[in-house]
């Protein structure tokens, strides 16, 4: 059986590989690697591949695409529950975020930019409201901690101490 897969050559020095949200296979190699480098590369990590492409078509198949009466509806319903969730914790936290902006984002479901406005995804609506109250925390915690220190992890469990169940619902 071939294997389908897309070579990116770049001025790397090793190969590495990547199932794709969609699941495609990407292969990462270094501007001078052979094709038969890369044939055996590909074929020692046979099982790894197949393993995440098994996964990532099921996580497919269980979610398909949204339709543009869908997406429409998930940005609506963000448009009005995030404000309020945003409000209430922020009054909660003590900081005061200077916007609110609702994305397609599809990779992260929440930001604070340097300037304390925050963005969330619409798909974040498809998950419980304990998730999308722990993203909201989340992003108010990163007005006073712009990384991910301890400090940062400190203050959202200051106002969420089961916030790693939480998070917990928003993984695939």
């Amino acid at each position: 059986m071939t294997m389908d897969y897309t070579v990116i050559r770049s001025s790397r020095r090793t190969m590495a590989l990547e199932v794709t949200q969609e699941a495609q296979v990407l292969v990462r190699a270094p501007r001078f690697a052979t094709r038969l480098e890369i044939q055996r590369f590909v074929a020692a990590h046979r099982d790894w591949i197949e393993t995440h492409l098994a996964k990532r078509q099921a996580y497919l198949d269980a979610h398909p695409p949204l339709t543009e009466a869908e997406l429409a509806a998930l940005r609506a319903k963000a448009k009005e529950v995030l404000p309020g969730r945003v409000s209430y914790w922020a009054g909660r936290m003590g900081v005061t975020p200077t916007g609110l902006h609702v994305t397609s984002a599809r990779t992260r479901f929440g930001s604070c930019s340097g300037k304390n406005s925050l963005s969330f995804s619409l798909y974040l609506m498809q998950f419980p409201a304990e998730a999308v109250d722990y993203v909201v925390v989340h992003e108010l915690a990163h007005i006073r901690h712009k990384n991910h220190s301890p400090a940062f992890y400190a203050e959202v469990a200051k106002y969420m101490p089961d916030y790693r169940q939480r998070q917990a619902m928003l993984r695939p």
